[in-house]
């Protein structure tokens, strides 16, 4: 009880230290709601995204856009989040200091994979209020839809924290944490059906994006938010929940591996 009273007490910490930092708010809270806000204005005029030949059908940029806009804020909410934040912390010697006081690292791991589930359920809401509410965007009516998407919001937010915590060992320091984390996020975020419509790709590139969980991600919540038709254009022409289960599944063990195995309180070469 002493484990989970400490870890409950560090969810509540690290959530208020989160919202006080206007940079990681913008680059992780807010930044997949402005996005969604610039494709949708820049896009919009071009007509709806997947019109049939005739002119009819299809639907409008910002719902198309809005699955992979929610996909990408777990990544970012937990994989950079975190990679950066703890790589700070091991750098200003922070972990240093925890490592000294009764918090255990399941403590530890409590309390960041929970700000990242309260601030990823804050985020979710206000992208589906903005979508809805700003861009009209039409919101699923069906018990079944809002139970994958519970699911895959589960499963991709757990997989993101653990994979965050396991890349945070991968920065040399602190400040070098940015330029190792933001750079790869955002090439996931380009080759995974987030900014460029995944059935557009090269073959080749769809088959490099899935061997990562945001491409998963992405699908689980496509079918979430897309019509049926839209299945078609996914590679295999199913939305293949099966397969997404299997996938964030696979990387949410590895990511509790790597994290088990690399995590310190401090670097082994400091």
């Amino acid at each position: 009880m002493n484990t989970l009273t400490l870890g409950a007490a560090r969810v509540g910490y690290e959530t208020k230290v989160y919202f006080r930092s206007p940079d990681t708010l913008f680059f992780t809270f807010f930044f997949p709601v402005v996005m969604l806000g610039i494709f949708t204005t820049a896009f919009g005029s071009a007509g709806n995204v997947g019109t049939a030949p005739d002119g009819t059908g299809g639907i409008s940029v910002g719902a198309y856009y809005l699955p992979g806009m929610i996909a990408a804020g777990m990544l970012l909410s937990g994989l950079q989040n975190l990679a950066v934040d703890i790589a700070t912390e091991k750098g200003d010697g922070t972990l240093k200091r925890l490592g000294g006081t009764p918090l255990s690292p399941n403590s530890y791991f409590i309390g960041k994979i929970g700000q990242v589930f309260a601030t990823g359920i804050l985020q979710a809401a206000l992208l589906l209020f903005v979508a809805h509410f700003v861009f009209g965007v039409a919101l699923p009516q069906e018990a079944s839809s809002w139970y994958t998407f519970a699911w895959v919001f589960v499963f991709g937010t757990i997989t993101s924290a653990l994979l965050g915590i396991a890349l945070s060992s991968v920065p040399r320091s602190g400040k070098s944490a940015t330029a190792v984390v933001i750079p790869t996020v955002l090439l996931l975020q380009f080759i995974s059906g987030v900014y460029l419509q995944f059935y557009l790709l090269p073959t080749w590139m769809q088959n490099l994006a899935s061997l990562f969980p945001l491409k998963w991600m992405a699908q689980g919540m496509r079918s979430v938010f897309l019509p049926e038709s839209f299945q078609a254009l996914e590679p295999s022409g199913s939305w293949d929940l099966g397969l997404v289960a299997l996938n964030l599944g696979i990387w949410l063990v590895v990511g509790l591996a790597l994290s088990l195995v690399t995590f310190r309180w401090i670097r082994k070469d400091t």
